[in-house]
Order: C-alpha cells, then structure tokens, then sequence
C-alpha cells in the first residue's frame, strides 16, 4: 500500500513542478530583448485563448504596431471547466472572467464582432460599420455550435426532459448537471453523443461519459443505469491506441458503444433519439441524452473566400499551411484555434503550442524574413475517466504520444496525478497562457 505521506509529497512535488514549469515559461518571454519598432497594422479577430495570449505576446515584441483586437463577449470562458461544471464538480462561474481583464494596454479593443473580411483590400468590417484596415491578420474567431442542425433541439429544452447539453456555455452546463443528477439518482438509460463534423476537444463527450457514469453507480448503485455511447465514426478516439484503451474501459464499466451513429433529430416529448447510420435512421429512447451538435466556422469566415475549398466544405476552416498556421494563399494572414483548418487542434492545450508558431512568423514577416517555427499538431487532452481520476493524452499529426512528463505521468493510465492535472494545475497554466506567460 502507498503510504499517505508520499503521496501527500508526491501531490507538493507535482504542483511545485507546475509552478516551477509556469516561472520558468515567464522567465524565457522575450519582453527582456529589445522590441521591434515597427507602425505594422495587425488586427487580430477574436480575444479568446488565442486571441488574447498572442496579443500579450506581441505587446512585448513589438514597439509603435498599432494592434487592434475585435471581440464582442464581455465574458471570456474558460471552456476546458465546462466539463466540470456538467459534473456538479465547478460552479458556472469558475469558467467566466471579464474579457478585458487579460488585454494589455496600448492596443485598441473594439467590441464588435467582424462582419466581412476583404484579404484583398486587406480590410476588417465590424458589425458596428466601422472599416478596419490591416497589414497581417490574425483570425481566431473559435466556432460556433450548429444546435439547429438537430431536428427537434433547441436549448431552451437543456435541463429539462433529461436533456444536456455542455458545450453551449457555463449556464447550460450547469443545466446540464441538473439533469444528468437526476438521472443519476433515477436510474434508466444514458445516451451520450458526439458530432460528424470537427470539434473542439473531442475528449470531451467522453469525459461527460465516464464522469456521469461514475457519479451514477455511486449515487444509485450499480445495474440502475444503461449507458450507451454514440460514435459518429468506427472509432471511439482519433488516435487508435487510445480508441482501443476507451473501448476496454468502456467494456469494463459496462457502457455500450454504438459506431457510425451521428445524432440527427431528438423528440423531447417521448423521450427518442434519432441517429443516422449506415444501415438508416436509428431511434433510441433515452432517460437521459447529452447533445454535441455539428461545429463549424463562423459565417464571416466562411462568407470570406479564407476557407479550403477542398475540405471540410461544410465547415468553413481557414486554409492555412498546418505547420506555420499561415494561410496558403494570402500570406498576411494567420489563423489560430478551433478556426485553424488543420487536422487536429481544437483545444486550448494546442492554442498554448500555436500561438508562438504565429508569433515566430508574424514577426519574421515584419522583419521581411522567413521564420522558422513548426507546429506539429501537439493536442492534449485530460481525459478525465472517473471523479479523482484521468488519463493525460498527448499526441501530434500523426497520433505519435508525446507525453510532457515521461516517467512521472504513463499517458493510458488513470491516474490521480493527471486529475490534478485539469482540476488544479491546467487552469493555472491557461491564465499564464492568456497573459503571453506560458
């Protein structure tokens, strides 16, 4: 048996790792170097992780650019909580911070959303009408949530009829508590989905999983829940080692995967999902039914001619060179996050590793050189699989494991030091993010 005390020392020594990690990523920031001068027009769409951890980073580079930043959201959500909060683990407001809180001085916000995008006048339209003129753009919009592509769903419906829904912001994740408790404490059958399309931090409709899962059997008791998965593909995760290792966890706590299952209509009144699948439609009743709806860019992205034109058509992601973020045929322009079309990328973790990449690049062109900076698809998920347990996936483009703290944290265990990785050390390690520090 472990003896308390060194697990107790093993926990100081982690969390002293985490901070020693976070002061030495402050200390290693540029702000030291001389700036460069430079009357450079940047405007930078979207003030979310992205957004505003490249802005702060810029600020310190950079000497005389006139930065302008649009974003409309007072609020700045920290979505990586929201799984927390569907899980009665976190309030809604452990996600919520004022926007300006993290913007730097010196640069100008405009509170408006983007309306147009013109790459070859190289201006920015507001939705106030105010025309803005760029030299580089930075695009990191994130992306919007196609609830109505759900036939039946609205989300007004989200914690009622045993309905959730987390990824639609902190008050409907915590609706979605209400009615995942419920079903916690009622017993029947739990669906939980995930989308055909892209989406940001695919880990998450497994967490939700496992999470209600967990609480279930310890709220009723085993054998009161029937808990089925709804995979929009023939696998569980994108990267086959770790679908395998979900598939065996699944197995062993008895929560059933249905593959090529996608979500297409929902009838709150009887209480019936509608899948499509390959062989037709599938309908399955639900106690309790937790929705991911299909995710795509905003229209402004889409509407601008920035999007491939070869891929992900219905989704609008920006086309952009997967290893410099730059987009292959306007070269002024960078795009970040969730908008960024690359093949994997949709979390905050992988916003930590893109943002210097931009950086590196945007400076180099203002300095008329070529930089040097390679993004390589880095993508971490927490992958929480009980409450005090989770298992810390990394990996890049091509599903290589890339674990940060090898020897100290095995990447396909659970283990209650990768909890403490997302319910204590990551928000840290985002804030210091926001503000260029990490």
């Amino acid at each position: 048996m472990t003896d308390l005390h060194d697990l107790h020392s093993s926990r100081r020594a982690f969390l002293g790792l985490i901070a020693g990690g976070l002061a030495t990523a402050a200390a290693v920031q540029p702000a030291s170097a001389a700036k460069l001068q430079t009357k450079a027009r940047i405007v930078m769409i979207g003030a979310g992780a992205a957004g505003t951890s490249l802005v702060n980073r810029l600020m310190d580079r950079l000497d005389g650019a006139d930065i302008t930043i649009l974003d409309p959201s007072a609020v700045h959500l920290y979505q990586p909580g929201l799984s927390l909060v569907a899980a009665g683990l976190k309030p809604a407001s452990y996600t919520q911070s004022k926007t300006t809180q993290w913007l730097p001085k010196g640069i100008t916000h405009i509170a408006e959303a983007a309306a147009a995008i013109d790459p070859i006048a190289k201006t920015v339209d507001t939705t106030g009408g105010t025309t803005v003129p760029y030299d580089f753009l930075v695009v990191a919009p994130g992306l919007v949530l196609d609830h109505n592509a759900i036939e039946g769903f609205s989300l007004d419906l989200v914690g009622t009829n045993g309905i959730g829904a987390l990824y639609a912001g902190p008050q409907y994740a915590a609706k979605t508590w209400e009615a995942a408790s419920k079903f916690a404490e009622d017993g029947g059958v739990g669906i939980f989905t995930r989308p055909a399309t892209e989406m940001k931090c695919a880990g998450a409709p497994l967490k939700h999983t496992f999470l209600i899962e967990d609480i279930a059997t310890r709220t009723a008791g085993a054998g009161k829940h029937q808990m089925h998965y709804a995979a929009h593909d023939g696998a569980l995760f994108g990267v086959p080692i770790v679908s395998e290792k979900v598939r065996m966890l699944f197995t062993d706590r008895g929560i059933t995967p249905h593959y090529s299952h996608v979500l297409k209509a929902v009838d709150p009144g009887k209480k019936r999902a509608t899948f499509a699948t390959p062989e037709g439609d599938a309908e399955m009743a639900y106690d309790y039914l937790h929705v991911i709806p299909p995710q795509r860019a905003p229209e402004v992205i889409r509407q601008s001619g920035l999007s491939w034109a070869d891929k992900w058509t219905d989704q609008g992601w920006v086309e952009v060179d997967k290893h410099s973020l730059r987009h292959l045929r306007y070269p002024e322009i960078f795009a970040l996050g969730d908008v960024a079309g690359v093949p994997k990328g949709k979390t905050a973790a992988s916003v930590k590793w893109q943002v210097p990449v931009v950086e590196d690049h945007l400076i180099a062109a203002i300095e008329g050189r070529e930089g040097s900076a390679s993004y390589n698809g880095y993508t971490s998920c927490p992958l929480i699989t009980r409450v005090g347990r989770a298992m810390l996936v990394e990996f890049d483009y091509n599903n290589n494991l890339t674990p940060s703290f090898p020897g100290m944290i095995a990447p396909l265990e659970e283990l209650w030091i990768s909890w403490l990785m997302k319910e204590v050390a990551l928000k840290a390690t985002y804030n210091a993010m926001l503000r260029g520090k990490a």
